[in-house]
């Protein structure tokens, strides 16, 4: 059997982001998982719940996945990326983040350190939780 490489949350990892700058500028961007790693992508961490399709673990690339910051089960169904539940979908999933400000804060010195890319798996990149997310992290 071949080893499994597991992923750390964002929220271990803060002590590895060594040379974070308070006040440093963020540099957060999202991607589909499906795109050819880049070096610019710099930390990339997979944001979704689920693993996904057709994608190994080692074409991934990933530095973390960060499972926990991804809409939980209930909200993504009910939202079953619908663009006119768009509103009340990120006014749910923002309160949902407040739950976890270590690993939000995990994310924002990786952003400061080095370009941070948000990994998501969805086809819509207009209505997926990785753009909300990215702009809680701005944000903070």
């Amino acid at each position: 059997m071949g080893s499994r490489r597991q992923y750390a949350s964002p929220a271990c990892l803060l002590g590895q982001a060594e040379g974070a700058r308070p006040g440093a500028p963020l540099r957060i961007q999202i991607k589909r998982v499906y795109e050819a790693p880049q070096r610019k992508d710099g930390f990339r961490v997979l944001v979704d719940r689920l693993w996904p399709r057709g994608v190994s673990r080692e074409a991934a690339h990933l530095d973390a996945w960060a499972k926990e910051l991804a809409p939980s089960t209930a909200l993504r169904r009910w939202f079953g990326h619908d663009p006119a539940k768009q509103a009340e979908f990120v006014r749910r999933y923002r309160r949902e983040l407040k739950a976890y400000p270590g690993e939000l804060d995990g994310l924002r010195q990786h952003a400061r350190q080095r370009p941070l890319t948000l990994l998501y798996a969805a086809r819509d990149s207009a209505h997926t939780h990785a753009r909300v997310l990215q702009q809680v992290l701005e944000e903070l």
